[in-house]
């Protein structure tokens, strides 16, 4: 099938049959909660998505509320974004630049929403340590590469707003000092360090987050699509190939994995973008001496269609990258292709480095710049979370333990920050969305050169 309609990608994207080829996937622990909804089943809350966002909901829902949830995913438990990504648990889930940020919402507001990410951040860590389960956790903070000369300068302002506006523990280093510390490449001309995150494995979270859900006593179906959504009175029918589930109340955590025909309510309202990341076999001593690579914290460069990479604990490399856009196996094929030969030109020493793995999945971005969080107007009984624009490692968990709270009765949405809090708007002429996306590409591409 043709992209459009349902979605605005070929349905290979959508399509859990399909294999996502991850390296995430062949070295998490065994899946072994998640069978396939049979019901009727009725439940306090339903919530749609079984990814960082869902998953987190409810396993809060469950262990710190005692709230009867079940969950519904179309694929296995975090089969989505959140066992694809590649593995940053960082601040900052918004594409607004930090002026931007300031001069909307205000400088209190702004400190707010930079203030949940530590706390999303630290969530991370904790769930891990409280549930015992291993996320393979690298490093004390991100680093931000100047990926010419140009953009050093602006690396720098950025590290004395972080520091003076927020707050945030952050250091500049030239492109000599980076070369001797960090790495060495064609396209590094100096970094900043940003003293917030890590990296991990983001399947293991995942199941981690399942199994510890699971334990707490909440309701987890994979393999369980939702095919239609209606209301009856007070109770929400959700219809899946095995039976009916009955809810009071819904949570919807489908994130850039939202099809269009999923309900009317949410059409038109999130913009998705394939992000894709290739792995290379266990680096050699040798080879990673010969880029001088010491860092085991995560990398981003400061390209507009940004690269992202890291150095695993076994010695895997992986690099990523926005593009294509369609989906098709085609497309897939040549920006496995696009990404092996950057690596190589980024890094001369890697060039012949064999790739054994590629996969993508979607980066979920909203009309606002920013993670949209709270209530349907017209329906308060359905709670959404979503939009974390490639930074929804930390965040979603966050948003995952804050409509816990919001449908317990524990928070409200005044207590979001302004950034955070819905409603989620539909982009004007949502028909439109991938020509938008096009022509930003192409200004992207143009402005990188």
């Amino acid at each position: 099938m043709k992209s459009g309609g349902a979605s605005l990608y070929h349905e290979d994207m959508y399509d859990p049959a399909v294999p996502v080829g991850s390296l995430w996937e062949e070295t998490a622990e065994p899946l072994t909660v998640g069978p396939a909804f049979e019901g009727p089943q009725s439940c306090d809350t339903a919530i749609i998505g079984g990814g960082y966002t869902g998953l987190s909901a409810a396993y809060h829902l469950a262990k710190d509320h005692g709230v009867d949830v079940c969950l519904l995913e179309a694929g296995p438990l975090g089969w989505g974004a959140s066992g694809r990504n590649g593995g940053f648990c960082a601040p900052y889930p918004s594409s607004l630049g930090l002026e931007t940020l300031l001069s909307r919402y205000g400088a209190e507001e702004a400190r707010r929403f930079m203030k949940t990410q530590e706390e999303a951040i630290d969530l991370v860590r904790a769930l891990a340590k409280d549930e015992a389960f291993d996320i393979e956790a690298q490093g004390q903070g991100v680093w931000h590469i100047a990926h010419d000369a140009r953009r050093f300068s602006g690396l720098q302002k950025e590290a004395d707003l972080l520091r003076e506006a927020f707050g945030q523990k952050t250091a500049v280093a030239s492109r000599e000092e980076v070369a001797e510390r960090v790495y060495d490449s064609t396209e590094q001309f100096g970094g900043m360090w940003w003293g917030a995150g890590f990296g991990l494995h983001p399947m293991r979270f995942a199941r981690g987050l399942g199994h510890a859900a699971a334990r707490a006593g909440a309701r987890l179906h994979g393999q369980s699509k939702v095919l239609s959504w209606a209301k009856q009175g007070e109770w929400h029918e959700l219809e899946t190939a095995g039976g009916i589930l009955r809810a009071k109340n819904v949570i919807v955590a489908t994130n850039g994995f939202t099809r269009e025909t999923f309900d009317k309510r949410f059409a038109g309202r999130v913009l998705p973008i394939i992000s894709n990341i290739i792995a290379t076999r266990p680096l050699t001593a040798a080879e990673r001496a010969a880029q001088n690579w010491l860092t085991d914290e995560p990398c981003t460069n400061t390209r507009r269609l940004l690269f992202y990479y890291r150095l695993l604990p076994d010695g895997r490399f992986i690099f990523g990258g926005r593009g294509d856009m369609s989906g098709t196996a085609e497309d897939g094929a040549r920006m496995k292709a696009f990404l092996t030969r950057r690596l190589g030109e980024v890094f001369p020493a890697w060039a012949e480095v064999p790739v054994t793995h590629f996969w993508r999945g979607l980066v979920c971005m909203t009309r606002n710049q920013t993670p949209a969080i709270g209530r349907l107007k017209d329906d308060p009984s359905v709670l959404y979370g979503l939009g974390y624009h490639g930074d929804g490692v930390a965040a979603a968990p966050w948003t995952g333990r804050f409509l816990a709270q919001l449908l317990a009765g524990r928070a409200s949405e005044a207590d979001l920050p302004a950034p955070m809090r819905g409603p989620l708007s539909p982009f004007p002429l949502p028909g439109l969305r991938r020509w938008y996306l096009r022509g930003a590409l192409v200004y992207y591409f143009m402005t990188d050169l």
